[in-house]
């Protein structure tokens, strides 16, 4: 779980922050946080999954054999989780649940999404998603180990990431991982709760983050 520094509607730079994580993870699978590439800025335009400012990324999960699950809004309009790997980037999952500013622009996603790694399989969901008991419902009953969700939270919210990662752990008997924005982004997000972390299927702290952009934690499961 990942909380990268976060330049604003830079996607380039962004990308190449994540592919330094990547690098540094040494990790099977890196997620990070809610609109990780663009920041929370609505009115950024979508990334497309060909960009060639996703390289960087591209290149490092090439090298360390690393799936990245990072944030972006892409053509729909929806905000969405890509999935990033060595052979390039593809569209794995779309936020079904916005929030009020985001359904301004953005439309909800229609169908939860798992991704199966190494015969591990890993239901996705993005912030407000965490809050919906019939998201973790839907996404569980498709059959999975792990529910991983990037998130973004204010500083004085930061409680309610535990609530939710620990209600879903308790309930689907999963492992939950959270990587939470940290930093300042916009949507009056000055302060990001950052405090990324890592449940047990028993509801849990595993690992968790400082509140720092920067900082990252881990964990294996077998």
């Amino acid at each position: 779980m990942a909380q990268p520094l976060c330049v604003p509607r830079n996607v380039a730079e962004n990308a190449r922050a994540h592919a330094a994580v990547v690098r540094a993870a040494g990790a099977r699978v890196v997620v990070f946080p809610e609109l990780s590439l663009t920041g929370y800025e609505l009115d950024t335009p979508v990334v497309s999954v060909d960009d060639p400012w996703l390289v960087p990324l591209v290149e490092a999960c090439a090298e360390t054999g690393t799936l990245a699950l990072a944030g972006a809004p892409v053509a729909g309009d929806h905000i969405a989780m890509l999935a990033v790997t060595g052979d390039g980037v593809t569209v794995a999952y779309r936020k079904m649940w916005l929030g009020d500013a985001e359904a301004r622009r953005f439309r909800p996603g229609d169908t939860p999404a798992v991704l199966t790694v190494d015969g591990w399989r890993v239901g996705l969901a993005v912030c407000k998603d965490t809050g919906v008991v019939a998201h973790a419902e839907r996404t569980a009953a498709l059959g999975i180990d792990v529910y991983a969700a990037g998130v973004l939270e204010s500083a004085g919210d930061s409680a309610v990431i535990d609530l939710r990662a620990q209600r879903i752990a308790a309930a689907q008997r999963v492992w939950v991982a959270v990587a939470s924005f940290a930093g300042s982004t916009g949507g009056g997000y000055t302060e990001a709760a950052g405090r990324s972390g890592i449940w047990t299927p028993q509801g849990t702290v595993y690992a968790r983050a400082g509140t720092t952009p920067g900082e990252l934690v881990s964990a294996s499961i077998g």
